[in-house]
């Protein structure tokens, strides 16, 4: 689907530049721990976030830098990738026939985080967030009630309605993650490709695309401005000034002119060039990191007067503002409050008034974000005299905003925490001075920053007007966003201004001049996320049979754990914070294993439904936290394996430094009741698991990531018995990279087909790259067999041996099969989008599901895979 390779793989994340950007020691639990802390502290008569002598630090901010090492070593490790892989797999995948069949969405509906049928200590649910989709990193709107939104990996949907009722008009293209999109004075719509959030998901894009009547009109790749001179980066921010765009992206400055679309864009700025592609320090392992910009501000009263923001967000000796001089680019200093010093510029973004008279910007701090616990913010800035040259007065910190009403108050997660993740501003163009600021939280200002309110909260959790009790709460606490905010828009339908907001949770939207309580929390918050924009960023699917049907469930990025049961027409929530693997029962869908990250499992029989009982006799408690040893002990990856045997469901597998078994099936009640089987070693970490009939297979890596890649598979039984590491081949067999899927044959367990991340070696500059995805083995794993054959040079994420001995791999650009009387490989279906399959499941409804990270789950008939 993208041209390139992912985001977060050209980024390339080591363990210690992804903690060094999050301030220190990852979290083990994250926002699902933050709530569960406000939750006890209330019970023990505690403020919300007050630190309880029993409770570890918590890091969400952490959870989301590690989430990014880890998500980049399976497609990166042992190497750097080179530019182009994508776009070379797009070209192969295009050349392919496809199946019969088409995919159904199944989570095109909506999703309530908020479902009071799921109300326990484990959801999110009352937080005030709603419905959701997933991460939405742009937002453009227009004065006649259109808005543009595009998420993280699932495209750009338009809705006619001032929100709501969205379609997609990008699935022709051949990226679908979103960096930017913005409408041009003459209603022009561009779009961004690559999101540039640095994150665990983000995917890089081919280039810029335009679209001349965006209201009734699709993306399609004759729009793309240029050449291929953008592919295999991500673009930050597009801005318009003299008759030119600019595009801040990871690969450094480029300018293109507005007038014509045709011809190559122009790097204009480029820090550290011998570091780009083709230049003579390209295969350095720092590469990624050497010519990131974040933001432009061009003068409204001159044009040829720019300022570059340019800068990593874990801090580099050529961080800071550039402008043009008589020597060329030229690090400004003498900006006023605004810090010239490359140890406090980072992550940035300007906004402008629409009459020039000021511009704005946030700063996030490398500095603060690796010493400071609380906050990596360096501030809020504004220049009055409307240049970007300043000079900039400082106009809020973190603490201001921490005081001014946020629920981000205890130490250790204060505003600004994940600046370098969370950000947007945005000037009301009607009031110089009214101006809304995104970082976990929604801010705003009406004076110019001389006071702030909070109108978006992180959550209602820690509010007077929320209380564990139902019975105990002062009051209704009004809707919010969801957390983590990315992109903001203002416009207007019937001549009302309003303004929408892009986060992790989707899309929301209030008037203007909203209203508020008395602690300036909004109280007309609406959510747009109604399901047909179904940009939901699953990791995994569970299914079950139900008495009226089937149940899916599946793990998502920061929206937990989603739950459809027969005839409900929107999805709940019963698990909150990020969600992981997921384990259904197939005879009943409501027997649940749901992880949270890093093997923190919970089991329910019930879907989770409860009625808050618990709150007053543990005993009505609905879900139980089972988490095997290797979570206290932090040796499991963020998201880490969970398996059923195959011919025994109420044995599993999971996955961290050893491999865990559990024989208690649903009725699993503590960690405690995990057997360890099996030690893959000192510095291991599982990377895949699969049983059948007892016998046990785990992939693993360590170190993962490019530092000394090493990967292997052992082998036993369940009982603990037999284990043993396999030889695998040194002769490059099976290459030295990810090992992400493993299914066993069914009816001989040794058996097996291996899925492998990352590219071949045509792509990967690393040691044993090796070529091929797919690996047979029918003798245990001791000898192996590439079966890759035609299958595009993309990173396998999964792989199902489905009935008749049709293969089922699920990729980073969809799903591809192959049958037993075939060689060749095609694509599955007719209709499933061009996005990340990071998980294949069979249902006993006899389909194959399909968790994509970015459009939801879907599902087809096994029986037209042919």
């Amino acid at each position: 689907m993208w041209a390139v390779l992912a985001a977060s793989a050209a980024l390339g994340l080591t363990v210690t530049q992804a903690q060094a950007s999050s301030g220190g020691d990852t979290d083990p639990f994250g926002v699902r721990a933050l709530q569960r802390q406000a939750l006890l502290n209330q019970q023990k008569g505690l403020s919300a976030f007050a630190e309880d002598p029993g409770d570890e630090d918590e890091d969400e901010s952490g959870n989301i830098a590690e989430q990014a090492d880890q998500y980049a070593e399976a497609r990166t490790s042992p190497g750097i990738v080179a530019p182009g892989a994508y776009g070379a797999a797009y070209d192969e995948l295009s050349g392919l026939r496809h199946t019969g069949g088409s995919w159904s969405d199944v989570t095109r509906l909506p999703y309530d985080s908020d479902d009071s049928r799921y109300r326990d200590i484990n959801s999110n649910s009352s937080g005030g967030a709603g419905r959701v989709t997933g991460r939405v990193t742009g937002l453009a709107a227009d004065s006649h009630g259109y808005v543009y939104a595009g998420s993280a990996n699932g495209g750009v949907f338009r809705s006619s309605r001032g929100g709501g009722h969205w379609k997609n008009i990008s699935d022709r293209l051949p990226a679908l993650s979103t960096g930017d999109l913005q409408l041009d004075p003459g209603g022009r719509l561009w779009y961004a490709t690559g999101e540039a959030n640095t994150s665990a998901t983000s995917f890089l894009g081919t280039g810029v695309y335009v679209l001349d009547d965006p209201r009734k009109g699709s993306f399609g790749p004759r729009d793309r401005v240029g050449g291929d001179e953008l592919e295999s980066t991500s673009i930050n921010a597009l801005r318009f000034g003299g008759g030119k765009v600019w595009a801040a992206t990871t690969r450094g400055v480029w300018s293109h002119s507005t007038k014509s679309l045709k011809g190559a864009w122009k790097l204009e700025f480029a820090p550290n060039p011998d570091y780009l592609p083709g230049g003579s320090k390209a295969s350095d392992l720092s590469a990624a990191y050497k010519n990131i910009t974040s933001d432009i501000a061009i003068d409204p009263k001159d044009p040829s007067k720019v300022v570059l923001a340019v800068g990593w967000r874990g801090g580099d000796t050529y961080n800071g503002f550039y402008a043009k001089g008589s020597r060329g680019w030229e690090r400004l200093t003498g900006l006023g409050d605004l810090p010239a010093n490359s140890e406090d510029v980072g992550n940035v973004t300007f906004a402008r008034s629409a009459d020039g008279s000021r511009y704005y910007a946030i700063d996030q701090s490398p500095e603060m974000t690796a010493e400071n616990p609380d906050s990596g913010l360096e501030g809020v800035f504004v220049s009055k005299s409307g240049s970007p040259t300043g000079p900039w007065t400082r106009i809020a910190g973190y603490e201001q905003l921490r005081d001014s009403g946020s629920a981000l108050t205890g130490d250790g997660y204060q505003p600004g925490i994940q600046a370098w993740y969370d950000q947007f501003l945005q000037v009301d163009p009607k009031d110089p001075d009214h101006v809304y600021a995104g970082l976990e939280e929604v801010f705003e200002t009406k004076n110019g920053g001389a006071s702030w309110s909070v109108p978006g909260p992180y959550w209602n959790f820690g509010f007077a007007c929320w209380s564990i009790d139902p019975a105990k709460q002062s009051g209704d606490c009004p809707a919010t966003t969801h957390p983590d905010q990315h992109s903001v828009a203002i416009g207007s339908d019937g001549g009302a201004p309003y303004v929408v907001v892009g986060d992790d949770g989707g899309v929301y939207k209030r008037p203007v001049k909203g209203s508020a309580d008395a602690s300036g929390h909004a109280t007309d918050w609406k959510s747009l996320n109604d399901g047909t924009m179904d940009a939901l960023q699953y990791y995994s699917v569970g299914v079950g049979t139900d008495s009226r049907g089937l149940a899916v469930t599946g793990g998502l990025q920061d929206n937990g754990q989603s739950v459809l049961r027969p005839g409900d027409r929107v999805m709940g929530s019963n698990f909150g914070g990020d969600g992981g693997d997921t384990i259904a029962d197939p005879d009943n869908g409501c027997n649940i294993a749901a992880e949270y990250v890093y093997l923190a499992v919970s089991v329910t029989n019930n879907c989770a439904v409860n009625d808050g009982g618990w709150v007053t006799d543990p005993s009505k408690a609905t879900s139980y936290s089972v988490a095997p040893p290797d979570n206290a002990t932090g040796e499991a990856r963020f998201i880490a394996p969970l398996n059923a045997d195959i011919k025994d469901k109420n044995t599993w597998v999971a996955g961290g430094r050893h491999v865990w078994i559990n024989t208690h099936g649903y009725a699993i009640r503590s960690g405690g009741e995990w057997f360890g089987a099996y030690d893959l070693g000192v510095g291991h970490t599982a990377t895949a698991v699969a049983s059948s009939g007892g016998k046990v297979y785990a992939a693993w890596c360590g170190p993962c990531n490019n530092q000394g890649f090493t990967r292997g598979i052992a082998v036993g039984n369940a009982d603990g018995t037999g284990w043993h590491q396999l030889t695998l081949p040194v002769d490059g067999t099976v290459p030295n990279r990810y090992l992400s899927g493993l299914a066993v044959d069914p009816a001989d367990s040794d058996h097996v087909l291996l899925a492998v991340n990352g590219f071949s070696r045509k792509w990967t500059e690393g040691p044993g790259a090796g070529v091929g995805h797919l690996f047979e083995t029918k003798d245990g794993g001791v000898t192996w067999k590439d079966v890759s054959g035609n299958l595009p040079d993309v990173p396998a994420n999964s792989v199902a041996l489905l009935k008749g001995g049709v293969v089922a791999v699920g990729t980073d650009l969809g799903v591809l099969v192959r049958t037993s009387r075939s060689s060749g490989w095609k694509v599955a279906g007719d209709n499933l989008p061009t996005t990340a399959v990071l998980q294949l499941r069979t249902g006993p409804d006899g389909r194959l599901y399909a968790a994509t990270h970015g459009r939801g789950i879907w599902a087809i008939d096994v029986r037209r895979l042919r």
